[in-house]
């Protein structure tokens, strides 16, 4: 949820990051009435109890023969302080429905517009030239029995798959080498919960108009998630943090899971665009002043990731209108797929500011009292990185050749060679 004080000093600046975002701008007159409307309840509220109060120091030193009469008008107060507590309540609650509304205010400097207007920051890397017609990552894959899309479409359907041989241990050297770079950079790993409940889901802004992504299980009241950004937003909801000694950073390695609704057609082959994938997300609470220069941190160690493993890419400003709701700024790194002659997003780094921790109550001492942190995320290794690395890498032969960050995550193995 955006700060209030925000929405009441300066509706101009969060009318315009809705319009950057393709978004409701008559939500912010909303809100503002409601907030409007909820102040003067809350105003009548205490001004009846006040005046309770007073009246019930005015009973108790009342003569006998006065206070019949007395505790008859006490109860008739009492009546109108319940009533006022009931539609400041509702008020309240109006107010808050309203504003969940409204997406988090962007950062001075995203471009406008929806997903195709993105600014490319800049491109790293030479893309590959090879002397021969290059194989997608499946046809390599399935070269050194390292994916089987049939067996796992047999086991559970469309968009799943099973990882084996090669295939499987080079999914857990690329995470294994994200988190022991992420070990460096003072993270803490932690295995989340991947079942959550809906409040936690709700606080983090993911059941907004991406709700159709998310596998929900009615009989248990829980959502399965589709990054451990969501568990580790939880993981210290309704506390107040410590952060004397600078940001709190979490590595969350889990696995994931995504409806991929309204994604029919789009990327069916292959391991691009699946049910089900592992990941090693960054997460971090700290301070709102902090939280700029933290996400350039943040992309950094993914930069630097990709450099390691030779992977050519480029880094994208995403612009407003597919940020998300929860997002005030998202870099995505894209990496280069031969075969489709185009950058794929492999990874992304949110900055959230106080958005969800306004909702989850995470808060900080700071001089006037708490304040809510800032949070961001950002994805360090997934699944889908395979894709780019067997394209890039891979030999006429159709073996592939193992970056030499990843060789002691194998075993010291240098080529992946074909077994069929």
């Amino acid at each position: 949820m955006i700060d209030p004080q925000l929405l009441r000093t300066s509706p101009d600046a969060v009318r315009a990051s809705q319009e950057s975002r393709g978004a409701s701008v008559a939500a912010v007159d909303a809100a503002l009435e409601a907030d409007t409307a909820r102040r003067a309840t809350i105003t009548e509220f205490e001004r009846l109890r006040a005046e309770q109060n007073a009246f019930g120091k005015r009973v108790a030193a009342a003569a006998k023969e006065d206070k019949a009469a007395l505790v008859q008008q006490a109860q008739s107060l009492a009546a109108e302080v319940k009533a006022a507590q009931q539609e400041a309540n509702e008020a309240e609650q109006r107010f808050t429905e309203i504003m969940r509304t409204i997406a988090n205010v962007v950062i001075p400097g995203v471009p406008a517009g929806g997903e195709e207007n993105f600014e490319v920051l800049r491109e790293v890397g030479e893309r590959p030239q090879f002397g021969f017609a290059p194989k997608d990552h499946l046809a390599l894959a399935e070269g050194l029995d390292a994916i089987d899309m049939t067996r796992g479409a047999k086991v559970s359907g469309a968009r799943f798959y099973f990882l084996k041989g090669v295939g499987a241990r080079l999914e857990l050297a690329l995470m294994s080498l994200g988190l022991d770079r992420a070990l460096e950079a003072g993270f803490t790993p932690i295995i989340p919960p991947t079942l959550v409940k809906p409040e936690i889901m709700e606080g983090t802004g993911f059941l907004g108009e991406h709700a159709d992504e998310i596998y929900y299980l009615p009989a248990d009241d829980l959502y399965l998630v589709g990054t451990s950004e969501v568990p580790l937003a939880g993981l210290h909801a309704d506390e107040i943090l410590d952060l004397s000694a600078g940001p709190l950073r979490y590595a969350g390695w889990s696995t994931c899971y995504r409806r991929e609704a309204g994604s029919y057609g789009k990327d069916t082959r292959g391991i691009l665009r699946v049910h089900q994938f592992n990941k090693l997300e960054m997460f971090v609470y700290t301070t709102p002043a902090e939280a700029e220069a933290e996400h350039q941190r943040l992309l950094g160690w993914q930069e630097g990731m990709l450099q390691s493993l030779g992977l050519p890419y480029r880094v994208i400003d995403v612009a407003a209108g597919d940020l998300g709701s929860s997002a005030a700024r998202k870099f995505d790194v894209e990496a280069w797929v031969p075969t489709q002659d185009t950058f794929r997003e492999l990874t992304s780094t949110s900055n959230c500011t106080t958005f969800q921790a306004r909702r989850l109550g995470v808060r900080t001492r700071a001089e006037s009292g708490t304040s809510p942190v800032a949070t961001l995320n950002g994805t360090l290794a997934t699944t889908r990185w395979i894709v780019a690395l067997l394209e890039t890498h891979q030999q006429e032969d159709g073996s592939v050749l193992v970056p030499e960050a990843l060789r002691p995550y194998l075993g010291g193995m240098d080529v992946l060679r074909p077994v069929r």
